[in-house]
């Protein structure tokens, strides 16, 4: 399965299932099997009222016909707008639209991907020809409207796999230990990060020793009896601790 890694607004980088072919063209024949149905039921409330191409003249007839057909029209934005990326047919294969580059998907961004639908669905008599060629052989299984939004679609069926740069996994209960790592920056944070998993995977504490002095200076924190190792876990733990919940 295809797979995109997004770093979000909390500097997470997560790696998600990219929704295949065919359960993007599943989805699609499903909302195409309620906007049909959606159509039967509105032609029999115009047939019930009378309205038809017989007791009107053509311009009107056309215009109440309009005017029944604009949910239809509207239907992909509005889902996506409402259902926070999803139309019914992906909420059934469990698919989104969300943004690349970890923001939320934005009305603007719905839009771009409901009016290139005119390229990648309807250039060719219905047929989404353009859409089919550019999910198959795009990086991210983008068709035009995605790539124009910055947007893709997900699978949220698979379990999504989190590979934390700069927070770490913390339980509920957990208590912090050295409030002044709020001076650190996200910067910061990634370098000490970074150097202490090189050091550790290379067994170099000489380097350890060195990052964990630089971390006391900058934080005006002493480890006092605790393992160096320990001591900068317990950093990067409380980082996450105070971070999330400023």
């Amino acid at each position: 399965m295809s797979t995109i890694q997004i770093n979000t607004t909390q500097n997470v980088n997560i790696e998600m299932p990219l929704a295949s072919v065919g359960e993007r063209l599943l989805a699609s024949i499903i909302d195409i099997i309620i906007m049909l149905a959606y159509m039967y039921v509105a032609f029999s409330i115009m047939d019930a009222f009378g309205i038809s191409k017989y007791n009107f003249d053509y311009w009107s007839y056309k215009a109440i016909v309009g005017l029944f057909l604009i949910p239809i029209f509207l239907y992909t934005i509005t889902s996506e707008i409402f259902f926070a990326g999803q139309t019914l047919g992906k909420k059934v294969l469990k698919i989104r639209v969300i943004k690349i580059d970890g923001y939320s998907a934005s009305f603007s961004d719905f839009f771009v991907r409901w009016m290139f639908r005119i390229i990648d669905i309807w250039l060719f008599f219905s047929m989404p020809v353009i859409g089919l060629i550019t999910v198959i052989t795009s990086k991210n299984s983008q068709r035009f409207g995605g790539m124009a939004s910055g947007t893709a679609v997900i699978s949220l069926k698979s379990k999504i796999h989190i590979n934390h740069t700069i927070l770490e996994n913390l339980e509920k209960t957990y208590k912090a230990t050295y409030p002044s790592v709020i001076n650190l920056s996200d910067n910061d944070m990634r370098i000490i990060k970074d150097t202490f998993i090189i050091a550790a995977r290379a067994k170099d504490y000489k380097t350890i020793d060195k990052l964990r002095i630089k971390v006391e200076d900058i934080t005006k924190t002493s480890k006092g009896d605790t393992p160096n190792s320990v001591y900068l876990k317990t950093i990067m733990k409380d980082y996450t601790h105070f971070t999330q919940n400023m």
